[in-house]
């Protein structure tokens, strides 16, 4: 594995597998957050998102995870692997929530520099997207796996038990 493709919906895990798979395999690890964001939560203009995910993906070795479903297509058909991390929103939204009140005013890593943890009112934009997007953002990511170039293997992960088995059958 050279290319690894993780996509999932918000608190599903995305980046803290992406850590430890670039621990595991010490492929380059790149988040689709320090794309999307710059410092102070200011949205990057979305044909200079494009353009900087489509330079990841070029690159001959990454973990590449995140949305911007605009190069989904191209990104899976470089992949040598995708991981759908498909985890029920029950589940999700209560990591959203810790996250946000155990690393309140920190900066994860998957993040860029001048985008702290938040939770407030602030947040409520977030929170709804989570909300309007269960259904549509599940079945976009579904469908662009359907597309998928044949041969790519797509692992379907639902569950904190299937991460940890996914993990645990990786040579260390």
């Amino acid at each position: 594995m050279q290319r690894i493709m993780i996509v999932g919906q918000p608190g599903s895990g995305k980046s803290t597998l992406a850590r430890q798979l670039g621990q595991r395999t010490g492929l380059p690890v790149h988040h689709m957050d320090h794309i999307h964001w710059m410092p102070g939560w200011v949205e990057r203009p979305h044909a200079e998102k494009t353009r900087l995910a489509r330079e990841v993906e070029a690159q001959e070795t990454w973990i590449f995870e995140g949305g911007h479903s605009a190069t989904y297509a191209s990104r899976a058909a470089r992949a040598d692997l995708i991981l759908w991390l498909d985890i029920p929103l029950p589940l999700r939204a209560w990591r959203v929530l810790r996250r946000s009140l155990l690393d309140h005013g920190r900066t994860r890593p998957d993040l860029p520099e001048g985008c702290p943890e938040r939770f407030g009112p602030e947040t409520l934009p977030f929170w709804r997207y989570i909300w309007a997007t269960r259904h549509t953002g599940r079945n976009r990511i579904a469908r662009m796996l359907a597309a998928a170039p044949p041969g790519i293997p797509v692992l379907r992960l639902t569950s904190l038990r299937d991460v940890r088995r996914f993990l645990d059958s990786l040579p260390k």
